[in-house]
């Protein structure tokens, strides 16, 4: 079975016309966590776990020590942690985070991130991060 992005010239099962930008297939949909990729960005460890045409799933690898710098990118962040504890700052408001809280940074806004206790992240990108890739 195969999924297809909404683009052009496909029908739905309803028979509504959409576009087709990028399919996937079965395969290409999941990745198992063998076979997700470890990477380092700015001296931060993080796992790319999947990611598609339009979105990107990372895990952020936070250790005691890490800085990433104040940044901003054309890409919508949302993240989860799992686990550690930070002080993150999102368009110069500063909040401290912890196991269980989410964000979302809208694309262009400048954020930094403080590791107060190591841990990990989930962050979701839209579209992928091309530096991660």
């Amino acid at each position: 079975m195969a999924f297809h992005r909404i683009g052009e010239g496909r029908r739905s099962p309803h028979g509504e016309l959409h576009a087709i930008n990028h399919t996937l297939h079965g395969d290409d949909m999941i990745v198992k966590s063998n076979e997700a990729q470890r990477r380092s960005f700015l001296g931060v460890d993080f796992v790319l776990l999947s990611h598609g045409p339009e979105s990107m799933v990372t895990k952020m690898l936070y250790k005691k020590g890490d800085n990433p710098p104040l940044h901003k990118h054309p890409n919508e962040q949302s993240g989860y942690v799992i686990s550690g504890k930070y002080r993150i700052v999102i368009d110069r408001v500063g909040r401290e985070i912890g196991p269980g809280d989410s964000y979302t940074i809208t694309r262009d806004v400048e954020h930094s991130i403080e590791i107060i206790e190591p841990g990990e992240v989930l962050d979701f990108f839209s579209p992928p991060r091309k530096d991660y890739l």
